[in-house]
Protein backbone atom coordinates (compact mmCIF):
# COMPACT_ATOMS: atom_id res chain seq x y z
CA UNK A 1 0.00 0.00 0.00
CA UNK A 2 1.23 3.58 -1.00
CA UNK A 3 2.22 5.60 2.25
CA UNK A 4 1.59 9.00 2.72
CA UNK A 5 4.07 9.44 5.95
CA UNK A 6 6.19 11.68 3.95
CA UNK A 7 3.23 13.85 2.53
CA UNK A 8 2.18 17.02 3.65
CA UNK A 9 -1.36 17.30 4.66
CA UNK A 10 -2.62 18.67 1.23
CA UNK A 11 -0.79 16.14 -0.50
CA UNK A 12 -2.34 13.27 1.48
CA UNK A 13 -5.56 14.59 0.59
CA UNK A 14 -4.71 14.21 -3.04
CA UNK A 15 -3.60 11.17 -3.23
CA UNK A 16 -6.91 9.87 -0.77
CA UNK A 17 -8.93 11.50 -3.52
CA UNK A 18 -7.31 10.01 -6.37
CA UNK A 19 -7.75 6.57 -4.76
CA UNK A 20 -11.40 7.26 -4.18
CA UNK A 21 -11.52 7.81 -8.01
CA UNK A 22 -9.76 4.58 -8.75
CA UNK A 23 -11.76 2.55 -6.25
CA UNK A 24 -15.06 3.61 -8.48
CA UNK A 25 -13.35 3.16 -11.48
CA UNK A 26 -12.47 -0.46 -10.55
CA UNK A 27 -15.85 -0.64 -9.69
CA UNK A 28 -17.15 0.70 -13.13
CA UNK A 29 -14.58 -1.60 -15.11
CA UNK A 30 -16.21 -4.65 -12.99
CA UNK A 31 -19.57 -4.04 -13.49
CA UNK A 32 -18.57 -3.42 -17.52
CA UNK A 33 -16.91 -6.68 -17.21
CA UNK A 34 -13.17 -4.85 -18.22
CA UNK A 35 -11.53 -6.73 -15.52
CA UNK A 36 -11.80 -9.53 -13.04
CA UNK A 37 -14.06 -9.32 -9.89
CA UNK A 38 -11.28 -10.51 -6.89
CA UNK A 39 -13.56 -12.09 -4.60
CA UNK A 40 -15.18 -14.27 -8.07
CA UNK A 41 -11.93 -14.51 -10.17
CA UNK A 42 -14.41 -13.86 -13.47
CA UNK A 43 -15.23 -11.52 -15.62
CA UNK A 44 -18.75 -10.63 -14.76
CA UNK A 45 -20.98 -7.99 -16.67
CA UNK A 46 -23.73 -5.76 -14.31
CA UNK A 47 -24.28 -2.53 -15.54
CA UNK A 48 -26.45 -1.57 -12.50
CA UNK A 49 -22.81 -1.97 -10.90
CA UNK A 50 -21.05 0.18 -13.55
CA UNK A 51 -23.97 3.28 -13.53
CA UNK A 52 -23.68 3.41 -9.92
CA UNK A 53 -19.94 3.94 -10.28
CA UNK A 54 -20.18 6.56 -13.20
CA UNK A 55 -23.24 8.77 -11.24
CA UNK A 56 -21.33 8.48 -8.37
CA UNK A 57 -18.39 9.86 -10.08
CA UNK A 58 -20.19 12.45 -11.63
CA UNK A 59 -21.65 13.64 -8.43
CA UNK A 60 -18.14 13.97 -7.03
CA UNK A 61 -17.21 16.04 -10.34
CA UNK A 62 -20.10 18.31 -9.35
CA UNK A 63 -19.58 18.97 -5.81
CA UNK A 64 -15.77 19.42 -6.46
CA UNK A 65 -15.94 21.85 -9.37
CA UNK A 66 -13.91 24.53 -9.40
CA UNK A 67 -11.79 23.67 -6.20
CA UNK A 68 -10.19 20.52 -7.71
CA UNK A 69 -5.85 20.91 -8.62
CA UNK A 70 -5.42 20.88 -12.43
CA UNK A 71 -3.81 17.40 -12.28
CA UNK A 72 -6.61 15.92 -10.24
CA UNK A 73 -9.25 17.40 -11.92
CA UNK A 74 -7.59 16.06 -15.39
CA UNK A 75 -7.69 12.28 -13.92
CA UNK A 76 -11.33 12.45 -12.91
CA UNK A 77 -12.34 13.59 -16.17
CA UNK A 78 -10.31 11.00 -18.11
CA UNK A 79 -11.86 8.28 -15.79
CA UNK A 80 -14.85 9.71 -16.10
CA UNK A 81 -14.73 9.70 -20.20
CA UNK A 82 -13.25 6.05 -19.99
CA UNK A 83 -16.19 4.98 -18.02
CA UNK A 84 -18.99 6.85 -20.21
CA UNK A 85 -17.60 5.63 -23.59
CA UNK A 86 -16.91 1.52 -22.27
CA UNK A 87 -20.57 1.91 -20.79
CA UNK A 88 -22.40 3.54 -23.78
CA UNK A 89 -20.41 0.50 -25.98
CA UNK A 90 -21.78 -2.31 -23.61
CA UNK A 91 -25.18 -0.85 -23.72
CA UNK A 92 -25.22 -1.06 -27.88
CA UNK A 93 -24.30 -4.69 -26.96
CA UNK A 94 -27.42 -5.38 -25.25
CA UNK A 95 -28.00 -7.60 -22.43
CA UNK A 96 -30.28 -8.55 -19.30
CA UNK A 97 -27.90 -7.21 -17.22
CA UNK A 98 -28.60 -3.40 -18.25
CA UNK A 99 -30.08 -1.15 -16.33
CA UNK A 100 -33.62 -0.15 -16.87
CA UNK A 101 -35.07 2.26 -19.29
CA UNK A 102 -35.41 4.92 -16.67
CA UNK A 103 -31.89 4.48 -15.16
CA UNK A 104 -30.44 4.92 -18.99
CA UNK A 105 -31.44 8.46 -18.84
CA UNK A 106 -29.39 9.99 -16.50
CA UNK A 107 -25.55 11.21 -16.69
CA UNK A 108 -23.94 8.00 -17.74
Amino acid sequence: MISGENLNADQQDQLLFMMLIQQHQQIGMMGLGKIKNPVTDEMERDLSSAKYAIDTLNALERYTAGNLPKELKGYLDQTLTTLRLNYADELKKGDDTAPEESEKDSDA
